[in-house]
């Protein structure tokens, strides 16, 4: 099967559901096209709201619908969408508990070569302190699948931080259990534990399938949901493995490394390390260059798994 991208499947989701549900409404701001949105708008008119450039209007829009009754869905680029309307996201979003879900797109460095103006890699530490939020980042287009699914139940102010490309599948169908808030344990392993999400889960397995040939147990933890955080899956693999290994597409800062390494040393401190993007403006160039440059790459991964069980 053809690789799809996870804000396609978002689209694909909404356009099947908005014409049961007609309070769902979709919002973007100059971004339809690079949101996948396009054939939602020209599907049902009435439910979507293109704001334009002006992301804080955007999110406050968003909030208005929801006091009312209506499910809005914002999209738009998430480096934006994270900077601009932060004050919105935070009292008019967060602090009313407004019923409103805010998908920012192009998440990390998907937008490449557009540079730091373009990275998004701050979004989640913008977010993890903001009270009454959750955080989600699927994975593939299975557990975006299941995301979406949970998320037309699920009441409450969400931020979901999705990529631009189209992304290889972790699972290979929909047949799992899938909760927000619960991390899935990819790999089975008690040497050590490396915790991913979103496009580094991937990476996580493979990293971890390649350390099962040395006789090496790494069991893998896809943290989908940042916030709330599974601290009974952390806590257990720290006593469990003795080392944590974290990995994402985002500053070594305010991130999953963060949130994981919080639990970790107030409850079962043990050896553990943070990959991610460093304290300094990412390079430009496509996702696969910059995650090789910074070691988010499976060879990395072994040789700092490595380094660690010694």
């Amino acid at each position: 099967m053809n690789k799809i991208s996870n804000k396609e499947v978002i689209s694909d989701v909404l356009s099947r559901v908005a014409g049961v549900d007609k309070d769902i409404i979709v919002l973007a701001s100059d971004s339809r096209g690079s949101a996948s949105m396009t054939s939602f708008a020209e599907k049902y008119p009435q439910q979507f709201v293109e704001v334009g450039i002006a992301e804080q209007n955007l999110v406050g829009i968003a909030a208005g619908l929801a006091s009312v009754g209506k499910k809005p869905f914002i999209t738009s680029p998430a480096c934006f969408l994270t900077m601009r309307s932060i004050e919105q996201v935070k009292l008019d979003v967060a602090y009313s508990q407004m019923n409103v879900k805010i998908v920012g797109i192009s998440g990390g460095v998907s937008y490449g070569a557009l540079g730091m103006s373009h990275h998004s890699l701050q979004d989640i530490a913008v977010m993890r302190a903001i009270p009454g939020i959750s955080i989600i980042i699927p994975a593939d287009r299975y557990e975006t699948e299941k995301m979406m699914s949970s998320l037309l139940d699920y009441e409450g102010p969400v931020y979901v931080r999705v990529g631009r490309n189209p992304v290889e599948d972790v699972y290979s169908d929909l047949n799992y259990n899938y909760e927000i808030g619960k991390a899935i344990v990819m790999r089975q392993g008690n040497d050590i534990t490396i915790i991913a999400t979103g496009e580094t889960v991937k990476i996580a397995v493979d990293a971890s399938d390649k350390l099962k040939e040395e006789g090496i147990g790494c069991r893998v933890l896809n943290m989908h949901t940042i916030k709330p955080l599974d601290e009974e899956a952390i806590i257990k693999a720290a006593h469990e493995t003795g080392r944590i290994i974290t990995i994402e597409e985002h500053s070594i800062f305010g991130g999953l490394g963060a949130a994981v390494a919080e639990v970790v040393v107030q409850n079962k401190p043990v050896p553990m390390k943070i990959l991610g993007i460093p304290d300094e403006p990412a390079i430009a160039g496509n996702s696969k260059q910059i995650f090789d440059y910074y070691g988010l790459s499976v060879s990395n991964l072994y040789n700092v798994s490595m380094s660690l069980l010694k």
